[in-house]
C-alpha cells in the first residue's frame, strides 16, 4: 500500500482519489499529530465488507470447505453440457 502525508494529499486531492477509484488500490495518508487513516475506493469497500460477511459466516464456511474437500477428491458435482450453456449464457 503506498503511503503519503496528509499535506501532499491535501495538494493533490483530485489526482489522488483518482488513482485509489481507478487502481482498485488503498492509499494510507499519514499525519504528524494524529493517527494515519486509509482511503478507498466505495466499490472496493463494499467488496471488503461482503468478504467479511462470508468469513464470520460459520455455517457458509463450513459449506465452502465441504464444497474444496470434494472438489480435491474429484467427487464433486459436474454440470451436464445443458446446464453448463445455461450458468455461461450459451
Amino acid at each position: 500500500m503506498d503511503s503519503i502525508s496528509v499535506n501532499k494529499f491535501r495538494d493533490n486531492l483530485k489526482s489522488f482519489i483518482e488513482q485509489v477509484v481507478t487502481s482498485h488500490l488503498p492509499l494510507k495518508v499519514t499525519r504528524r499529530s494524529g493517527e494515519d487513516f486509509v482511503v478507498v475506493s466505495a466499490e472496493d469497500w463494499e467488496r471488503e465488507q461482503e468478504t467479511l460477511i462470508v468469513l464470520q459466516n460459520n455455517d457458509l464456511m463450513r459449506q465452502i470447505a465441504a464444497s474444496m474437500a470434494t472438489h480435491t477428491k474429484g467427487k464433486g458435482y459436474t454440470p451436464t453440457t445443458g446446464e453448463m450453456n445455461e450458468i455461461t449464457g450459451v
